[in-house]
């Protein structure tokens, strides 16, 4: 943005284009270019899921030109893409397409192999996007204990734990499926901390919880769950982040809210007014 608005006389206006400033500044069409490789050689394929996933994958072609792969965003959220499939699906509660949308993904990866690239698009709202529920469990039961978790007042990193070792593909698993293919993961943070394991809960990051970790948040915050869930959750197939079949993943987070709040704060400074961050974003 060339000019912004008077603090002074238009303070509203000021701060409106701060806030533009600070969307720009996470927008995929602005920052992903800059983390894609050359295009590989062998079998490309794209994935994701979050609700910026779509933008992602616009982004992506942008560069790439058309790819083949499928990305699973909320209703009312995808982009226009040349090859990529956008499908469209229920957040924060899961629904039956996000579920087919899931299993479309993991039928995509198999069978790769090492000359092969991933990309994974990975944003907030993957967690409820991205649902393959595990053996023993239907959708049903994740929706009951999505909507559970909802009302708990457990903080999202909680959350997000217990979902993971309630997923086929969160905890490292969809990296895992990618193997022996080389994965990179490029992620928009939506999270305290932009610690990549919480983000859509880390499908494509090991995992270093345990299934007695996951049970201890259904007791803290008095989650009722039936017993097949608590024995879904001993059963957890989460992946270790020592597992060799994540030793070709790679991951970058692209765009996070601190860098968003430091790029509005240095417009606001340019502008004269006195700035003061907390945390990441000083």
């Amino acid at each position: 943005m060339k000019h912004l608005a008077s603090p002074q006389s238009d303070p509203r206006q000021f701060l409106t284009d701060l806030f533009k400033i600070a969307v720009k500044t996470a927008d995929p069409m602005q920052v992903v270019a800059a983390h894609l490789p050359d295009r590989p050689k062998g079998r490309l394929l794209v994935i994701g899921a979050g609700k910026a996933s779509a933008r992602m994958a616009e982004a992506v072609e942008a560069v790439y030109g058309p790819c083949e792969g499928l990305v699973v965003t909320r209703y009312g959220y995808a982009r226009p893409c040349q090859g990529i499939e956008i499908v469209e699906a229920a957040h924060p509660v899961p629904d039956t397409a996000g579920e087919a949308a899931t299993r479309r993904i993991l039928d995509l990866l198999h069978g790769l192999g090492l000359q092969d690239t991933v990309i994974a698009l990975i944003s907030g709202g993957g967690s409820a996007l991205l649902c393959a529920p595990p053996d023993g469990l239907t959708l049903d039961d994740k929706i009951l204990v999505n909507r559970a978790l909802l009302g708990s007042g457990a903080p999202i990193g909680e959350m997000n734990l217990l979902r993971k070792h309630l997923s086929r593909v969160k905890g490292g698993q969809l990296a895992a499926a990618c193997h022996p293919a080389r994965l990179l993961t490029l992620m928009i943070s939506d999270v305290p901390g932009d610690e990549p394991s919480q983000i859509a809960s880390g499908p494509t990051i090991g995992e270093a919880s345990t299934a007695r970790d996951a049970l201890a948040v259904i007791d803290r915050y008095s989650i009722a769950v039936p017993p097949h869930v608590r024995d879904a959750i001993e059963r957890s197939t989460v992946v270790s982040p020592d597992d060799p079949r994540l030793a070709r993943a790679t991951t970058q987070i692209i765009a996070a809210p601190s860098q968003s709040l430091a790029a509005a704060a240095k417009a606001a400074a340019a502008c004269g007014v006195e700035v003061r961050l907390l945390g990441d974003a000083l």
